[in-house]
């Protein structure tokens, strides 16, 4: 299945996302998203015939531009092209036509209705060009947009002043004012929109940015001397060389092959502490080199680097909805026919109870410029791209906006032990002890690291770091999902190493962590220690202080689980579950209460798919596999406070948008059809309502979450 990332120009409000999504999914995409507020566009090809550029023509008929980022930063504009431009084109003439609005100044050639409506004249030009085309085409399609309230009220007034001059009754038909200032004031506020919501996705940016570097990349001539190119590291491939130095950005991912350094990753993990390197260690992309010089090897590339993953995902999730806004973009797609139909009514009603059709019309104009569709479509976007853009930046993934909505309602909290709450970085502590006679203790480590270097298990990993040594060449090894690995050689011996469960009717002594088995025989068992992660204490007390409960559930023995659960004041230890049992009993705690399970995100994926909310511990370069809604990307606890309180405090911030977007037009457009306004001061507000928004959003890059 291809996945399918566009930018698309053009879009100005919730109609304009609903019609490209309602277009793609007529054309057979899948799982489209579509977010107007950043222009981003993604689908699934789902094996579908269409041809993209056929889409991408589609998509333009309707009267957008499907644009490639890079281009779209070098490509050279034509004037009037953005909204700071037609402003300020605009803004001339409309000061000049408001002059004799100003209480004692009366300027006599401006009350010329011919010098007035050549004043209006380019400012209703540029205005119909944008408005007046984005209209006819929401109509076309029929789903009209916002600018259609603004075209037909900036016309209305624009014909009926030019009526007047037309048939010399310019005195008692002279609006040309309300036309230009209707126009310009809009363009202001689309331009402090954009503006505003730009900067809800400055961390995201932050991070797009670092994607674009210098590299120097390693070459060698034709007498393998060493030569230094510097390129753009967008040229990079897999397998080049590079030389990185201190201070400097490391260009891609990849793999040190000499040299160490210390990494600050926080521009990927939020974690400002530099991270010690050396040889055959991994760098990602984007993180900055503090001090030494290494060479490495490229891994990963273009769209193909961790960082750019964290993007496409990022942008993903904000190009979804949460259930809280499916009310508002219901609303959102009947708007404009009602506010026309609101704004004919009244014009009816108010020239019968008037009988003057002259304040009737600027009633009715009033009505149709301080209706703002957009503010209902834009009250989940803007928060929903501050929280997700928030979480990036302190090393927080949320996958999808749904997850930030469920996090509102967690009632309690599963944690995994070995490498959750523990730092999953074991040491063997005991010495080996072998019952079994004439296998010496080098022979016994043989088999253990023969077997366990078959694992991904942090305690095996463990062993194989600590003991290297020749493996034994296996002629078939499998892992058995919650209880070991089992293996077997040439002369066909069977050998096991796992937990007490395969040893249970071989001894009774349970006290150990690997247990080691040939031919169903007792060689010995390996002790290791696990340090409990520092943060752990503090982040169940966290959760104890909003009456969420904790739970412990491992695959390990009870004695431990249960020893680790008290020290760290867990109410409730559920331990020795294989990963079946630990996806059905979160499933059974689901049941009864919203769950959070947190796990490695790789043995306990089931388990995690299965929660409310599902949160990773992981590393940032596994983050594209995980089955998680939340990844954790610097492999630490620390986080989940801020996780926990960014998905209730972006819920509330939508809930206060909504209630912000509702009650402004509930309130807004009664009171402009009870003539309490004009529609000069109607389009003003109508602009200041959506940075009304947007400045609420904001807040949250700044408030205190936890």
């Amino acid at each position: 299945m291809e996945k399918v990332q566009w930018q698309v120009e053009g879009m100005d409000c919730s109609n304009c996302a609903l019609t490209i999504r309602r277009y793609l999914e007529k054309e057979g995409m899948k799982d489209v998203k579509v977010n107007f507020a950043t222009g981003d566009v993604s689908f699934d090809m789902n094996g579908n015939a269409v041809v993209p550029g056929n889409l991408s023509k589609g998509i333009e008929s309707l009267g957008y531009k499907v644009v490639n980022e890079e281009q779209a930063e070098k490509e050279r504009k034509p004037f009037l092209s953005n909204h700071l431009q037609r402003f300020l084109f605009c803004l001339p003439f409309t000061l000049l036509l408001m002059l004799n609005m100003i209480p004692g100044v009366h300027i006599h050639w401006l009350m010329d209705p011919w010098v007035q409506l050549a004043l209006t004249i380019p400012v209703y030009i540029v205005g119909m060009s944008f408005f007046g085309r984005s209209a006819w085409k929401s109509l076309r399609n029929g789903m009209p947009n916002m600018n259609v309230l603004i075209a037909v009220g900036a016309t209305a007034a624009f014909v009926y002043s030019l009526y007047g001059t037309l048939t010399g009754q310019a005195a008692n038909y002279m609006f040309y004012e309300t036309t230009a200032a209707i126009l310009t004031l809009v363009f202001l506020g689309n331009l402090m929109e954009d503006s505003s919501v730009h900067s809800t996705q400055r961390a995201l940016n932050k991070l797009a940015k670092s994607q674009k570097v210098m590299a120097n990349m390693i070459a060698y001539d034709d007498k393998y001397q060493e030569q230094i190119f510097q390129v753009e590291n967008t040229e990079l491939k897999v397998g080049d060389l590079v030389l990185i130095k201190s201070g400097e950005q490391v260009p891609a991912d990849c793999k040190i092959l000499w040299g160490e350094a210390d990494v600050n990753e926080s521009v990927l993990t939020g974690e400002s502490l530099p991270v010690h390197k050396s040889k055959k260690d991994t760098l990602i992309g984007g993180s900055l080199l503090q001090d030494g010089t290494v060479r490495a090897q490229v891994t990963a590339a273009g769209n193909d680097t961790v960082l750019s993953g964290i993007i496409n995902l990022v942008k993903q999730a904000q190009g979804e909805k949460p259930p809280v806004q499916q009310l508002a973009d219901r609303i959102s797609a009947v708007f404009v026919p009602v506010v026309l139909g609101i704004a004919a009514l009244t014009l009816v009603v108010n020239w019968i109870i008037m009988e003057d059709f002259t304040p009737a019309l600027m009633r009715s104009i009033a009505v149709l410029v301080i209706a703002c569709p957009c503010a209902m479509g834009l009250a989940t976007p803007a928060a929903i791209a501050v929280g997700l853009g928030r979480g990036a930046k302190s090393g927080i993934l949320f996958r999808n906006a749904t997850s930030l909505e469920l996090f509102k309602d967690i009632k309690q909290v599963v944690f995994d032990k070995t490498g959750t709450l523990t730092t999953g970085n074991f040491q063997i502590a005991n010495s080996v002890q072998s019952p079994e006679p004439g296998v010496p203790s080098q022979e016994f480590q043989r088999i253990v690291y023969s077997i366990e270097n078959f694992s991904n298990h942090p305690i095996a990993k463990s062993i194989t770091r600590e003991w290297k040594i020749d493996e034994i060449p296996w002629t078939k090894i499998e892992e058995i999902k919650g209880l070991g690995m089992k293996a077997e050689d040439r002369e066909g011996n069977t050998y096991q190493a796992g937990s007490f469960r395969m040893a249970e009717h071989l001894t009774k002594d349970d006290q150990h962590n690997i247990y080691v088995i040939k031919n169903d025989r007792l060689l010995g068992w390996i002790d290791v220690k696990d340090e409990v992660r520092p943060e752990a204490k503090a982040v169940v007390d966290y959760f104890h202080s909003k009456d969420i409960k904790t739970i412990l559930l491992s695959g390990d023995r009870y004695a431990k689980t249960k020893q680790l659960g008290d020290l760290l004041g867990i109410d409730e230890v559920i331990a020795e579950q294989t990963p079946e049992q630990k996806l059905n009993k979160v499933a059974e705690l689901n049941a009864q209460a919203p769950t959070v399970m947190i796990g490695d995100g790789i043995n306990d994926a089931p388990a995690l798919a299965k929660a409310t909310v599902g949160v990773s511990m992981s590393d940032a370069s596994h983050i594209a596999m995980q089955t998680a809604q939340v990844v954790l990307m610097n492999n630490g606890l620390k986080n989940l406070p801020t996780a926990l309180g960014l998905g209730k405090h972006t819920y509330l911030t939508i809930k206060q948008n909504l209630i912000w977007a509702f009650a402004y037009n509930i309130v807004a457009i009664p009171v402009a059809a009870l003539g309490f306004l004009t529609p000069t001061f109607g389009a003003l507000v109508m602009g200041l309502s959506d940075v009304v928004l947007a400045i609420n959003s904001g807040r949250l890059f700044v408030k205190k979450v936890t």
